[in-house]
């Protein structure tokens, strides 16, 4: 067995990968809603984001969904950001050490529920998206 203390944590670029492989295995239940959105990782979220959020520290947003929604671009209408997803590593390399799940299940976890939030779904359409989607 290898001893936790010597694994080297995923980098910015792990994180990004992993995200981007789930948004792509999340294709089937989310269709056109994730079509272009890119991932984009950071280690925090800024000052200003978790101050709007409501945050009492930066480990407490995994993930952000920012830009235009869906509809907005369907409708052609201009002046919107462009869709991206944001996912916080060091707050999800915390919650992943503290959850025991993987760290693909926990970066889809936050995907769906950034993206569902965003445009409209429920708890339980959420759930059921998660339970879809097998580790």
């Amino acid at each position: 067995m290898t001893d936790p203390a010597s694994r080297t944590a995923p980098s910015l670029d792990d994180l990004a990968a992993i995200g981007e492989a789930e948004l792509r295995r999340l294709r089937p239940a989310l269709g056109p809603y994730i079509d272009g959105v890119p991932v984009q990782v950071a280690d925090f979220a800024d000052d200003e984001i978790l101050e709007e959020m409501g945050c009492e520290t930066p480990f407490d947003l995994l993930g952000l969904y920012q830009g235009g929604s869906f509809l907005a671009e369907q409708r052609g209408e201009t002046g919107t950001l462009p869709a991206m997803v944001f996912l916080y590593r060091r707050p999800l390399l915390d919650y992943w050490c503290e959850s025991g799940e993987s760290l693909r299940h926990v970066v889809r976890h936050v995907l769906i529920h950034e993206i569902g939030h965003h445009i409209g779904l429920s708890d339980d359409d959420m759930d059921r998206i998660e339970a879809s989607v097998p580790d």
